[in-house]
């Protein structure tokens, strides 16, 4: 079973491709993350645990979302992480969280996708994304054979630098980055209630035809670049980028 968290669409995207080709079922697991439900699931085929990387770490809710389900069946887990550059010692928690749930731990897959953290970074226009998501398939391809033959993935080795930013700067991000105070809608809102549908956490809530964001956030930028009328901002960090989701859909 393919189980996967994407805020605006690289790791759905790379989920599905994969299910395609194996001929899995796939499953999202924001419903269960929104409503606070426990998973459980069962699966005789691997695991396959598809999301983008956070900092250079599993999204946090993601983990937690694994940590608190039920997987029976396979104990088998691959892990493809969707990313901008990389993934740094991302493959290290994930280890550490294979040990803890009792699975066997086949491998990390770090897969470049368009970057779509725009309250940092700048997001590639349409053109270079498709250039970037075309380059992403023969990994994917070579992933869903080591897959399909029960192999691990290649191993990865993590430096000193990469354990800084998995590690230190990660606690760091979240303790001083995740923030919703920044995020606000502008002129352009036509109150549509997208981004109160799409937020994976439910924490943004529509008040007088404008969206209001609660304290928990995840910072998936799925609520700013799914805005049909790029109304939402996240203060001046956002102004001016190109907003970003995944161009193409299974």
């Amino acid at each position: 079973m393919i189980v996967y968290f994407s805020g605006t669409g690289n790791s759905r995207y790379c989920a599905k491709l994969l299910a395609e080709w194996l001929d899995d079922t796939v499953l999202d697991a924001i419903p269960f993350i929104r409503e606070g439900r426990a998973a459980e699931l069962a699966s005789d085929a691997p695991w396959i645990f598809v999301a983008p990387v956070y900092s250079w770490q599993l999204p946090h809710v993601f983990a937690d979302f694994i940590r608190s389900g039920s997987f029976s069946g396979s104990r088998d887990a691959y892990f493809v992480i969707t990313c901008g550059n990389d993934i740094g010692a991302a493959a290290d928690g994930v280890h550490a969280l294979c040990a803890e749930k009792g699975f066997r731990d086949q491998g990390t897959l770090p897969v470049v996708m368009p970057e779509n953290y725009i309250a940092m970074f700048q997001a590639p226009e349409r053109e270079k994304a498709l250039q970037i998501i075309a380059a992403a398939r023969p990994v994917l391809e070579a992933a869903a054979a080591c897959i399909r033959e029960g192999k691990p993935f290649p191993p990865l080795r993590s430096g000193p630098l990469d354990r800084l930013k998995s590690g230190l700067i990660n606690r760091a991000f979240y303790r001083f980055q995740v923030k919703t105070g920044p995020f606000a809608a502008g002129d352009a809102c036509i109150s549509c209630g997208k981004c109160e549908r799409v937020c994976p956490l439910g924490t943004i809530r529509m008040q007088a035809g404008r969206p209001v964001w609660g304290a928990r956030c995840t910072h998936c930028m799925a609520c700013i670049c799914g805005c049909p009328t790029g109304a939402i901002e996240y203060g001046r960090a956002s102004r001016g980028k190109p907003r970003y989701q995944c161009p193409l859909e299974l």
